[in-house]
């Protein structure tokens, strides 16, 4: 028979996770309902709110040892974070309210990296652990379990922290508009409400939240460089399951998710990452609103990007221009040193993999923020038929794609029975849940460790001869790809694209086009993960984590969301900078962020997509002129 009292003692545990992943998730919950931004930067402001904790609570109980004065502190460093909200909203948010999504995921994942550098900058790169609450330093006894005081707090805080919610969304005007902006923002803007000021405060409220979650942290948990990421994966999903703009579905999404954390452990012990990421997924394919969400409230609805408008062979002096390029390209190993041919394997590669990924947001309008799953499938497909099966580099570079795209099959099955961000929401629950896989599954995958000895045959050894295999396959693979691109099943991507109602009424089966679109590019980027895997002779988790799936989408929107060559830019562009950057200087994350956000304020069109305007811009002053100059006397 179990042990009641420790039943009981885990489930406060729970509780206390719970109460404390809801004060964070209220806050995002909140942004998102009012603005629709999907703000990945939201983890950021938490761990701000746990750095300015650590600053200011030492200081503030020098002064007087209480109670009061910690909740004094916690609340100022709630506060700071909730100011430094504004200052993203008036600077960045505002300009960028009505882009789609992805647009919108990659500017506040810029924001993410800059904090990153700039809080190892301020506090150093080492843990801080924050003080302990005056009177709330002792246990409680619970039926013969110590149990510390301040998770009781903890678990006292979150129902707080829900009624003071409850009270100002339901007896305050701003409460009104904050409600009525997540049902109908357009009617709010209709009715002359100044939505400006709202967003502007929805943002302070949202992100001083986030800082007060981070502050309450500091007494259990130390401050850390790290903490950003490892918070916003949770809150997203409890953002997710509970309903997006739903604040008590968010309280009831907390509970679920702690609960389920806390009994999960006991009972399946290796697939506790697993199990929180499931949930969301399964919610998502149910229920795609959330539990308390609401569908009519068009949460459902995302501006697509723009993706690609028109379709057109090569001409002539492109395809002799790109032949000259290729060549360059096939001769890199004869005129650049072993560094460059490195840099060379790995742009290749990704540069496949962020072409598959352009067949699903350029082409068909799936916008994905988990292709990094598929990458990691045929990566670790490669590495363990080697090591663990003996098989050699080819039959492992067969398999591998193949491997990724049954599990694309498997995911995009239920993937493309949603739409919008719930779609984008579910691409990123199933990557985390190969992630959560590959990380805990130590016995096969190695965990965190990752797998060793993943290098080419022997008559592949040398860099210049696998620079060249690489080239040849993602090559190819792209040139399939392309072809796709194209072809008729292209032109139905598009359309379906364009307008789903329409491609349905004359006949296109949708879903089916959509899912072997889903399997196709999971098997290209599979590919594209073995041939990296065999470039760096090893694997770990970090190629299915969310950064790589950003750094995907970067390449995207670096090259141009508009034209097929965009992500073959973009990753030459993206992977460049990054290797200039990281031995110039510590500070490359800042770099990079500042440089994000740029591409998406200034050119949303990227680099081959301003080239191509400019091109069609310059071809188009230049026809005017030769007629006039034709009819002249």
């Amino acid at each position: 028979m179990p042990d009641l009292s420790f039943l009981l003692v885990q489930a406060l545990n729970g509780l206390a996770s719970a109460s404390s992943l809801f004060i964070i998730s209220a806050g995002l919950t909140l942004v998102f309902g009012v603005t629709r931004i999907v703000n990945f930067a939201h983890g950021s402001f938490y761990m701000l709110g746990a750095y300015f904790a650590v600053s200011i609570l030492p200081r503030l109980l020098e002064v007087w040892t209480s109670f009061p004065m910690f909740l004094a502190g916690v609340l100022l460093a709630a506060l700071g974070v909730g100011a430094l909200g504004v200052v993203m909203e008036l600077v960045l948010l505002r300009r960028i309210y009505r882009v789609p999504e992805l647009f919108q995921l990659l500017a506040t994942f810029g924001v993410v990296l800059a904090v990153q550098d700039l809080v190892v900058k301020v506090w150093g790169p080492l843990d801080i652990l924050g003080p302990r609450a005056p009177g709330l330093r002792h246990a409680v006894d619970i039926l013969g379990h110590r149990f510390p005081a301040y998770e009781l707090f903890l678990i006292a805080m979150g129902p707080l922290v829900l009624g003071l919610l409850w009270l100002l969304m339901h007896r305050t005007r701003y409460g009104v508009l904050v409600r009525a902006a997540t049902q109908d923002r357009e009617m709010v803007a209709a009715l002359g409400v100044n939505q400006a000021l709202l967003f502007t405060a929805t943002l302070f409220l949202g992100t001083a939240l986030a800082g007060l979650g981070g502050a309450l942290q500091t007494p259990r948990l130390p401050a850390n460089p790290h903490m950003d990421l490892s918070v916003i994966a949770e809150t997203f999903v409890v953002t997710v399951v509970g309903g997006l703009g739903s604040v008590p579905g968010a309280f009831l999404a907390s509970l679920l998710i702690g609960l389920l954390q806390a009994f999960g452990i006991l009972v399946f012990p290796k697939i506790t990452l697993v199990l929180v990421f499931l949930l969301m997924a399964l919610v998502l394919m149910v229920r795609p609103w959330g539990l308390m969400g609401r569908p009519e409230a068009g949460h459902g609805r995302v501006v697509q990007p723009e993706g690609i408008l028109a379709l057109r062979r090569l001409g002539r002096r492109e395809r002799l221009a790109l032949g000259g390029l290729g060549a360059l390209v096939a001769a890199l190993p004869l005129i650049g040193d072993a560094y460059l041919v490195k840099v060379g394997i790995e742009v290749v590669c990704f540069a496949l993999a962020a072409f598959s990924l352009q067949l699903l947001i350029g082409v068909g309008g799936i916008v994905s923020f988990g292709h990094a799953a598929y990458f990691g499938l045929g990566a670790y497909a490669a590495g363990l038929l080697v090591t663990k099966l003996g098989l050699g580099m080819l039959p492992a570079l067969v398999a591998a794609p193949l491997l990724a795209g049954l599990g694309a099959a498997l995911f995009g099955f239920f993937v493309v029975r949603l739409s919008g961000i719930y779609l984008a929401m579910l691409t990123l629950a199933f990557a985390q849940i190969v992630y959560a896989v590959a990380f805990q599954w130590v016995e096969l995958t190695g965990g965190d460790n990752g797998v060793v000895g993943v290098w080419p045959s022997p008559w592949a050894a040398s860099r210049e001869v696998y620079y060249w295999l690489v080239l040849v396959l993602a090559g190819a693979a792209i040139w399939m790809l392309r072809r796709g691109i194209h072809a008729p099943f292209g032109y139905t991507l598009r359309a379906a694209r364009d307008s789903t109602a329409r491609a349905d009424a004359v006949g296109i089966d949708v879903r089916t086009h959509r899912w072997l679109a889903f399997t196709v590019a999971g098997a290209a980027a599979g590919l594209a993960g073995a041939l990296f895997a065999f470039a760096k002779g090893s694997i770990d988790p970090t190629l299915i984590s969310i950064p790589m799936s950003v750094d995907l989408l970067v390449m995207i929107l670096a090259g141009g969301v508009q034209t097929v060559a965009g992500p073959l830019v973009g990753a030459a562009f993206f992977h460049s900078v990054k290797d200039f950057l990281i031995p110039l200087t510590d500070l490359w994350h800042l770099l990079l962020g500042l440089a994000i956000i740029a591409l998406v304020l200034a050119f949303p069109r990227g680099i081959a997509g301003g080239v191509s305007g400019a091109a069609a811009a310059l071809a188009g002053s230049r026809a005017p002129a030769a007629g006039a100059r034709g009819s002249a006397p």
